[in-house]
């Protein structure tokens, strides 16, 4: 679940997914990222948001 930041309607499923390697924290481990691409139903505005954190 996502929540929009324009109106604050929560959105359950992405429209798209994808996974990119985040900046290497203080220690030099990175961080895996999945990101979901959502469209809002009531605004219709597109946003993002991290779905998952993985270290790698």
């Amino acid at each position: 679940m996502a929540k929009c930041p324009k109106c604050g309607t929560m959105v359950s499923t992405p429209k798209k997914k994808w996974t990119m390697a985040g900046r290497p924290d203080k220690s030099g481990k990175r961080i895996q990222l999945e990101i979901g691409l959502f469209d809002c139903p009531k605004c219709h505005k597109p946003f993002r948001e991290v779905l998952n954190k993985k270290k790698i």
